[in-house]
């Protein structure tokens, strides 16, 4: 548990981390990355106790209140275990846990009913971080003084669908062009660029069912990354990173050219910028490696 009394940063509360599905099995090494982050800035993360899977991009669709109660008890958990604040690396765990909280806080008749079905009182008042706003917060402000290797390349930072909408409810950077990754890659030394795939879809889910679209859509995203200049891809999202990283013997199959840009979880960059070594950021999990590193 986190000491916050002495804490450099003034914290108040325990700071809760929920890994979600991806961050425990295809993407360990986002995992590894954050954690290695936030402990080259002393920062402890305190993962949630008997979490489960928040749902997703497909619980909604088939049962709104069993989608609803998927992510309330994650976030009645956080509190119940003294969290104020909890860090959520996945973009889609990220999203689904601030919409429903936003939903059942708006919603008093539906909180209810949610309540009741989890079993466990919930305030609706547990501060959710994406992992830019953990950053933001917590290692940005000694960011640019411990980047020891600056992390000296010419990146496209992509952001993809779910980070930054719904923008009504989520209120994160801006929806068409966003900054925050550029800001934050900048301090680490990179050269953000400007390019026009930022939010595009990558084919989130469709990875397995119809990888002729993942490669169709994520094609588009490297192509123009690669036609700008771009050393690597940064991403905050296990679902863009396997499309872009793993699909990507189909993704040069379908440009009909063998586009070798690595793509890195902006923790796996930051981390190489304040000298945390390749194997410490999971880097060598990465199918098109990064051969800078």
């Amino acid at each position: 548990m986190q000491d916050t009394q002495n804490s450099p940063f003034g914290g108040k509360g325990v700071i809760g981390f929920y890994p979600g599905c991806s961050l425990k099995g295809s993407s360990s090494d986002y995992s590894e990355s954050v954690l290695a982050v936030a402990k080259a800035f002393d920062l402890e993360l305190t993962e949630i106790t008997d979490w489960n899977c928040c749902g997703a991009t497909a619980a909604h669709n088939m049962n709104k209140e069993l989608a609803l109660s998927l992510s309330a008890r994650i976030l009645a958990l956080a509190e119940k275990q003294g969290m104020e604040e909890v860090v959520v690396p996945c973009a889609a765990c990220y999203n689904r846990l601030t919409v429903v909280q936003h939903e059942l806080n708006k919603d008093a008749e539906l909180k209810q009913r949610v309540v009741d079905i989890i079993e466990m009182p919930m305030s609706g008042n547990l501060q959710i971080l994406n992992v830019m706003q953990m950053i933001d917060k917590y290692v940005a402000p000694r960011l640019e003084e411990k980047a020891i290797t600056p992390f000296a390349h010419k990146v496209a930072c992509y952001y993809g669908c779910l980070l930054v909408r719904p923008h009504d409810i989520l209120k994160f950077d801006r929806l068409e062009d966003p900054q925050s990754m550029d800001i934050l890659m900048k301090k680490s030394g990179a050269q953000p660029l400007d390019w026009a795939f930022k939010t595009e879809c990558c084919g989130a889910g469709f990875s397995v069912s119809r990888t002729d679209v993942v490669a169709k859509l994520s094609g588009n995203i490297v192509k123009d990354a690669a036609d700008r200049g771009a050393e690597a891809i940064i991403v905050a999202c296990p679902m863009c990173q396997s499309n872009l990283d793993m699909r990507r013997p189909q993704i040069n199959e379908y440009l009909r050219e063998n586009i070798n840009i690595p793509v890195l979880y902006i923790t796996q960059a930051i981390g190489l910028a304040v000298g945390l070594s390749a194997k410490e950021v999971g880097l060598k999990k990465l199918f098109v490696p990064a051969q800078f590193a």
